[in-house]
């Protein structure tokens, strides 16, 4: 039994506004990249979601959630007093905005247990993380969070890693820089987006950011340009993938994180860099075609 884990925060997700009615759903980048994994991956593996939630009705619903499509729970965190965070979705001027409240969000809080990261990764085959699982952590706990990737790491797992640049997150470009650095440098997989890279770390191109990223220790590097080919880097060799021509846009939410699990889902299976992103174009095509960040398994083609 092989197993895929990824560490992150869910977060409600208030969508649609039409006439002051919004739709409760469920989304983050890291339990959306987890979705599409477990989506792509075979059965006989297993897919968990590491996170700490509250004790609260919406909290439980969520956790069922998650339960119900396939994702394991079994190293949930439930912390008492404390609740998910949550955003809300409100169109203006032709474009999404969003708005958060995480004050309360327990998942802030999922490195605090001594040792329940370690024990949440002992065994994974591949483990997955994020900026954003580290930009909601204090300095402390992002340590502990990088240490236990660290020994998921040397115990054998293949871990991914998605920059994932959010600087409202970040006290400051400069902590976020080094923080992201410092994670990279753990990652055998990096799957950074072009456009965050060049913004934070003054890349001029897609080659640029790989570049870096492997010259940090990755051994794999996938930049995502949107509608752009993906640039693919490993030390064997690179090359451009472009997305599958005449995909239509409906909602780009999660196109990025379907991407990410369709990807490493494809890895997993034995098909080299170039033929991995193809197939996660694929899946993102679908993706963008849909409302939402979590499309339905069944409407996704393997």
């Amino acid at each position: 039994m092989s197993r895929f884990v990824s560490v992150g925060e869910c977060m409600i997700e208030m969508s649609g506004g039409d006439a002051g009615n919004y739709r409760l759903g469920y989304a983050g980048d890291t339990l959306n990249t987890a979705w599409y994994a477990r989506a792509c991956l075979p059965a006989e593996w297993t897919v968990d979601y590491v996170t700490a939630l509250g004790d609260d009705l919406y909290s439980q619903q969520m956790v069922e959630f998650f339960a119900d499509n396939g994702i394991g729970t079994g190293h949930i965190q439930k912390l008492e007093g404390k609740r998910p965070g949550l955003y809300l979705i409100h169109q203006a001027e032709g474009d999404r905005h969003f708005t958060y409240w995480r004050g309360q969000s327990a998942a802030k809080q999922m490195a605090d247990a001594p040792g329940a990261l370690n024990d949440a990764l002992a065994g994974a085959d591949i483990a997955y993380f994020s900026g954003i699982s580290l930009a909601i952590l204090n300095a402390r706990s992002r340590g502990r969070l990088i240490r236990a990737i660290h020994l998921a790491r040397e115990s054998g797992a293949w871990v991914a890693f998605d920059p994932n640049e959010r600087p409202a997150l970040w006290t400051s470009p400069k902590v976020m820089g080094s923080t992201i650095a410092a994670a990279a440098i753990v990652a055998d997989i990096v799957l950074p987006t072009f456009p965050d890279e060049a913004a934070l770390f003054g890349d001029a191109s897609p080659e640029a950011v790989a570049e870096r990223y492997l010259s940090w220790g990755a051994e794999e590097v996938v930049v995502k340009n949107g509608a752009e080919p993906a640039y693919v880097a490993s030390r064997e060799g690179q090359g451009r993938v472009a997305p599958q021509p005449g995909a239509k846009s409906v909602d780009p939410t999660g196109a990025g994180d379907s991407f990410n699990g369709a990807y490493l889902a494809a890895r997993a299976a034995g098909r080299p860099p170039l033929e991995a992103a193809a197939a996660a174009h694929a899946i993102a095509a679908t993706v963008i075609g849909h409302r939402g960040a979590l499309v339905p398994h069944a409407l996704l083609a393997r």
